[in-house]
């Protein structure tokens, strides 16, 4: 694995490249809220050889610069995906999204279809549920939480978040790395700036039944943030997606089974 920045639109984001260069058919990994690049780790080592994986950290998230006055829409996100795979001169894609990052792949496959080979959402949000948690939160903390010290704001996230894990000592560890970025006053702006832009809406109206990229959708059976139930509804409403239910995998399914999700993938790969 190698790690690098690109200098986009004023802002650095961090990726790092595993794989084949130039080999393969490339995948970009997408992470969701409030995680980063790290989430993939162990899927990448158990992905197939012959591949260019391509593992972002979003606006906002990981190393990537803090947002500022930048948009962290789900449109806007996606539109930096887009920048992002220009400067590395990848004209198409298979993506792989968890989460917000699973918005932001189905933005990209009903806006810019001819950059999407394939697509695989895991425990992702869509259609018009989110989940409630953060729009709760966002709508009770942005009132008062910029006038909380920044570590106790990612102390609350961090006890909600814990719930998502299969394996809680996994999560800790996790959630330590995740947070961390957010535990200082920049980073408590960059997490309620996330928080702000938990729109249903953004989704709710995405026509997914215009998707022709074979699609893998992937769940965690004891999410207790994206119900299997929405994970139902997106392979039902996009055209000829599969659905596979992993029993012992909560919300962060990434690192609860990284090994099923890169089987997941790996099978995607050749539909």
């Amino acid at each position: 694995m190698r790690g690098e920045f690109l200098d986009l639109a004023g802002h650095r984001l961090y990726y790092y490249a595993a794989g084949t260069r130039g080999a393969g058919e490339p995948v970009l990994f997408l992470h969701g809220f409030p995680t980063s690049s790290y989430l993939w780790n162990d899927v990448v080592r158990f992905m197939p050889a012959g591949f260019r994986l391509i593992v972002l950290d979003q606006l906002g998230y990981g190393r990537s610069d803090r947002p500022g006055s930048a948009s962290v829409t789900v449109a806007a996100h996606a539109q930096r995906a887009l920048a992002v795979l220009d400067a590395l001169q990848v004209p198409e894609v298979c993506l792989v999204g968890h989460d917000l990052g699973g918005a932001v792949a189905q933005w990209l496959a009903v806006h810019a279809p001819r950059r999407v080979t394939r697509m695989a959402l895991v425990n992702s949000v869509g259609l018009d549920a989110w989940p409630r948690w953060r729009t709760r939160a966002a709508r009770a903390l942005l009132g008062v939480a910029r006038r909380l010290p920044a570590p106790l704001l990612a102390g609350e996230a961090y006890a909600s978040l814990l719930r998502g894990f299969a394996d809680r000592d996994e999560g800790r560890h996790a959630l330590d790395h995740f947070l961390r970025p957010f535990a200082q006053n920049d980073g408590r702006d960059a997490l309620l700036a996330h928080l702000a832009a938990q729109r249903p809406d953004e989704t709710a109206t995405l026509p997914l039944a215009s998707v022709r990229a074979p699609t893998a959708v992937v769940h965690g059976a004891s999410d207790p943030f994206v119900p299997l139930a929405l994970s139902r509804r997106l392979q039902s409403v996009i055209p000829g997606a599969t659905l596979e239910v992993v029993a012992n995998g909560a919300h962060f399914l990434p690192l609860d089974a990284p090994d099923r999700v890169a089987t997941a993938v790996a099978g995607l790969l050749t539909r």
